[in-house]
């Protein structure tokens, strides 16, 4: 499997990856990346940063992930809690595997990589939200070793997530 940043012709098998989470949320009945979230337009922006990567097997694109360092406003204020530290941090957003790669090792194999990146730059903390509907996902979060710190509001909705951090 080959970890690399997503080019613009990724965005197809990114955004087809992308559906099947959408619909799969829906289908759990988690009220997360509905109404068209996130779009071709996110997924480019993420791109044309090099905020995007993904996990390629096979020649195929097996699941998606964005990472960054450039932190998160949403960020700035937690509620009942604190984070882990007030170091420079990696944040990591729209993670998806495709659903024939389920539950094979690809999302831990993305963050495998993404905190190979981090020790190279020297960053020592990921942080990470998820809806506190989205039980799959805080489970991977728990099971990739972060710890729960509180509650964030996103700027751009005013939606509540839960929030983790995870120290190198």
């Amino acid at each position: 499997m080959i970890f690399r940043e997503a080019q613009e012709r990724d965005l197809e098998s990114i955004m087809a990856i992308i559906h099947q989470a959408q619909e799969d949320l829906k289908n759990q009945g988690v009220d997360q990346w509905q109404n068209g979230y996130p779009n071709e337009e996110i997924v480019l922006g993420d791109i044309n940063r090099k905020e995007n990567y993904v996990l390629e097997d096979g020649g195929e694109i097996a699941a998606t992930v964005m990472f960054s360092f450039a932190g998160e406003p949403s960020y700035e204020k937690i509620y009942e809690g604190e984070w882990k530290s007030d170091q420079p941090y990696a944040v990591i957003h729209r993670i998806a595997v495709d659903r024939s790669r389920k539950h094979a090792g690809a999302a831990t194999k993305m963050l495998d990589e993404i905190i190979r990146i981090c020790r190279q730059r020297d960053i020592s903390s990921i942080r990470i939200d998820t809806h506190r509907d989205n039980k799959a996902m805080q489970g991977w979060i728990i099971k990739n070793q972060f710890d729960y710190c509180g509650t964030i509001y996103l700027k751009s909705s005013g939606a509540q997530r839960y929030a983790y951090e995870r120290r190198l």
